[in-house]
């Protein structure tokens, strides 16, 4: 096969045209944020939310596909479920330098989505100085 005809065909394996989506807020007021708003169809990777500041961890992480609720949770629940070691849940907790915290989504196999990806965050806790969140994700 020639290299043009694999550029316009199927992918075999893998992820077709990866790419990083990010958003961000800075500061992050106490609502709710629409941080990555893709449309479809398309593959949903990985994504990581960071969060600096804010103190109570009441600042919930929400991943839905096609309209479906894929992850919701805050950053305080990770933390009282012990997601902070890797597991297949996929869901993972990692507390950085400085008070910054940050959840990561990912499963062994990637999500399809025909519709839309939305990742948003709902800020519940004062002093969220910035909120980032940088998505993985492919073509079908």
């Amino acid at each position: 096969m020639k290299a043009s005809q694999a550029a316009s065909g199927p992918c075999s394996t893998g992820v077709c045209q990866p790419q990083r989506t990010q958003g961000l807020r800075a500061p992050a007021p106490q609502g709710s944020h629409a941080l990555v708003a893709l449309t479809g169809p398309g593959i949903f990777v990985a994504a990581h939310i960071t969060k600096q500041g804010g103190a109570s961890g009441l600042t919930f992480v929400s991943l839905d596909l096609d309209g479906r609720n894929v992850a919701n949770l805050s950053f305080a629940a990770a933390a009282n479920w012990g997601l902070t070691a890797s597991n297949p849940y996929g869901i993972v907790l990692v507390n950085g330098a400085s008070g910054i915290k940050t959840v990561t989504i990912g499963w062994p196999t990637p999500l399809r989505f025909e519709r839309e990806l939305k990742l948003s965050v709902t800020v519940s806790e004062a002093s969220v100085v910035q909120i980032v969140a940088n998505v993985i994700h492919g073509a079908v």
